[in-house]
């Protein structure tokens, strides 16, 4: 049996990646995050989604947000809405928090390393994203060898591979491979600031882009939007 630490948001894309890693014969533990953020609905979807996909263990990590300033998802910043597709697909939004998959990935790498996993699963998409540094290919493959590296595990021989099936995918073509894993899409969440019912806005990027992708993969979103 191959060991994984799969890091879940409880979005569209981490729960992908969790199907995928299991589908690959990988027994997971799913590493969430509660670092403050506005959209804690997310941690209740985590939850749901580790649950319904099987994850071996999952475990939800308090990080204080004071490391984490100066975002939209932290901090009293209003959360872009109704951006037009070639703006997302422009510079690095106020959403963007510091060193984010940095921190994510340095904690997956060590609950990693203590229970034996040799591998580490990251939603990661540099396609239909917005445009966030730490999501490029290039910062995956420099962390791999950070990883081995820095850790005991890599310095005696046992590699850690970080994987990111995502990456250069479509966010059409993740939907497709979500509905091909059979993953209850109902249970993810996605959006940056949901509304007071815990409802997904419909206008922040992460909506846009889910919203984008599920009509380019003529499959029907299960969320609900505003009219």
């Amino acid at each position: 049996m191959k060991h994984a630490v799969v890091l879940l948001s409880g979005g569209l894309d981490s729960a992908t990646t969790l199907a995928i890693a299991r589908s690959q014969g990988y027994e997971s533990c799913a590493l969430t995050f509660d670092y403050g953020q506005r959209h804690k609905r997310e941690l209740k979807a985590a939850e749901k989604v580790a649950k319904s996909l099987a994850a071996k263990k999952h475990f939800i990590v308090k990080i204080d947000n004071q490391i984490f300033g100066g975002s939209a998802l932290t901090d009293a910043v209003d959360v872009p809405k109704s951006r037009l597709e070639k703006e997302i697909a422009t510079g690095i939004p106020v959403t963007y928090v510091p060193a984010r998959n940095t921190v994510f990935l340095a904690h997956a790498l060590a609950l990693a390393e203590s229970i034996r996993a040799g591998h580490i699963f990251i939603g990661a998409n540099a396609i239909d994203y917005s445009g966030y540094p730490d999501c490029r290919p290039e910062f995956i493959a420099l962390f791999e060898t950070l990883a081995n590296i820095a850790t005991k595990a890599g310095v005696e021989g046992t590699r850690l591979q970080i994987h990111a099936p995502l990456i250069k995918m479509s966010k059409a073509d993740i939907v497709r491979k979500a509905v091909e894993l059979n993953i209850d899409l109902s249970l993810t969440h996605s959006c940056y600031d949901p509304l007071p019912d815990s409802g997904a806005c419909g206008e922040c990027d992460s909506c846009q882009l889910r919203k984008k992708g599920f009509a380019e993969a003529g499959v029907t979103d299960p969320v609900q939007y505003p009219r």
